[in-house]
C-alpha cells in the first residue's frame, strides 16, 4: 500500500497523482481536500481545508515550516486523519505531492517519504529540512532542462527521479490540425490568474486572421473536462507555466506562449525560464499588448512542435510509478541500498539506507 497526498490548490496535483496511479500495481490511496474525482475507484480519505478561518498570525512556527495555524480545528483534523489512516494502513510508502508538514509528520511516524520536487526556489528552510529529510524526490521534468534552482546540492540530485514532464493525455498520439482556419486555443486553469477577459478580447480584435478560443480561466467560452481535441485543433496554444498546463501541450505537440503566472517561490517564471533557454516555446512574462499579438503568433507558428519531446518524452507517468514501486518494494529488503537503477531507466534512481528503518 502506498498513501498519495495530493494538495488542493488547482487540479495539477491531482492529475499527476491520477496518471502515476495508472501505471501502479499496488493500491494506492489518495488523501486530499479535493472532492473525489469520479473516474478513481481506488482508496480515497477526504481532509478538512485548514485555511479559513485565519486565528493565527504566524501559520510558519517561526519560519520553520509553510502552513501550520495554532489552534486551527481544520488543521488539527486533517493531520489527525492522515496519522490514523497511517497507523492503520502501515503503508510501505508515502508521497507528499505537495505538503512539508505532511511530509514530516509521516517520517515521524516511520514510513519512508517521497516528495514530488517543485520548480522555482526551494532553498526556504521549510523546503531544505523536507528535500534533506524525505528518502527519495520525484521531478516531474528531464535533468537537462530543470526549472529548479541551481542551488540544489548533490545530495537532493542523488536521490532523484527525474522523470521528464508528463499528462493525462501521453498515450494519445497526437493528431495535426485539420481547420482550414488559423486557431489560438488560450488554457488557463483553476490555480488563479492576472490575465482577465477584457486583455483576451482585445488580443483577438488585434488578430482578425485567428480564431480564438479560450479553456478555463477567464473569459472562457465554455469548459470541458477532456481538452485533448481542442488542444490537437489548435495552431498555436496560449497558457500559463503550471506544469500540467505545460505537459498538456506538450503531449499534443502544440507551439505555445507561455505566460507565467505568479506563484509561491516563483515556481512558474523558473518552468518558464527553463522553456525559453531549451527554445521550447515562446516566452513573455506578462501578457502581450494587442499590436504585439501579430507578431507573436506568425513567430510561433515557426516553432517545431516535436521539440516538446525533449521535455515530455512520452514515459514519464511509467517511470514516476516503476520509481514508486521499486523504491516500495525495496524498503522491505534487509540490506542496505546505496544506489540503484530502474528498469535500466537512467532517469530512476533510488537511494534508501538500511532497508528503509528510521
Amino acid at each position: 500500500m502506498i498513501g498519495y497526498y495530493v494538495h488542493h490548490q488547482g487540479r495539477g496535483h491531482l492529475h499527476r497523482a491520477l496518471n502515476i496511479a495508472e501505471h501502479m500495481a499496488e493500491p494506492l490511496t489518495l488523501l486530499s481536500s479535493l472532492p473525489r474525482p469520479v473516474q478513481w475507484a481506488g482508496g480515497w480519505v477526504h481532509l478538512p481545508r485548514d485555511e479559513s478561518p485565519r486565528v493565527d498570525p504566524d501559520a510558519t512556527a517561526n519560519g520553520v515550516l509553510h502552513w501550520a495555524p495554532a489552534r486551527h480545528p481544520g488543521l488539527r483534523t486533517r493531520m489527525a486523519k492522515i496519522a490514523a489512516w497511517i497507523d492503520e494502513h502501515v503503508p510501505s510508502l508515502f508521497v507528499s505531492d505537495v505538503s512539508v508538514e505532511v511530509a514530516l509528520m509521516a517520517r515521524l511516524m516511520g514510513i519512508p517519504v517521497v516528495a514530488v520536487a517543485m520548480p522555482g526556489d526551494r532553498t526556504d528552510q521549510p523546503h531544505r529540512t523536507e528535500y534533506a529529510m524525505v528518502d527519495a524526490l520525484l521531478a516531474p521534468w528531464p535533468s537537462t532542462i530543470s526549472p529548479a534552482d541551481p542551488q540544489w546540492p548533490e545530495s537532493w540530485r542523488a536521490k532523484t527521479c527525474f522523470s521528464g514532464a508528463f499528462s493525462r493525455f501521453d498515450a494519445r498520439p497526437p493528431v495535426p490540425a485539420t481547420s482550414t482556419t488559423r486557431n489560438v486555443l488560450v488554457m488557463f486553469g483553476a490555480g488563479g490568474s492576472v490575465v482577465n477577459h477584457e486583455d483576451i478580447a482585445a488580443a483577438a480584435s488585434a488578430t482578425p486572421g485567428w480564431n480564438w478560443r479560450t479553456l478555463g480561466g477567464p473569459g472562457a467560452q465554455d469548459w470541458v473536462r477532456d481538452p485533448w481535441s481542442a488542444l490537437c485543433e489548435a495552431d498555436i496554444v496560449v497558457t500559463h507555466a503550471g506544469q500540467n498546463a505545460v505537459a498538456e501541450c506538450a503531449a499534443a505537440r502544440r507551439p505555445a506562449v507561455i505566460i507565467p503566472q505568479q506563484r509561491p517561490h516563483g515556481e512558474q517564471h523558473a518552468t518558464a525560464a527553463a522553456l525559453h533557454r531549451a527554445g521550447l516555446a515562446l516566452v513573455r512574462d506578462s501578457w502581450p499588448a494587442p499590436d504585439q499579438w501579430p507578431a507573436l503568433l506568425h513567430t510561433a507558428s515557426t516553432l517545431d512542435g516535436e521539440r516538446w519531446t525533449a521535455w515530455s518524452p512520452g514515459d514519464g507517468a511509467r517511470v514516476a510509478a516503476t520509481f514508486l514501486s521499486d523504491l516500495a518494494a525495496r524498503f522491505h529488503e534487509p540490506a542496505a541500498i546505496s544506489v540503484v537503477r530502474a528498469s535500466g531507466d537512467s532517469r530512476v534512481g533510488v537511494r534508501a539506507g538500511n532497508g528503509g528503518a528510521p
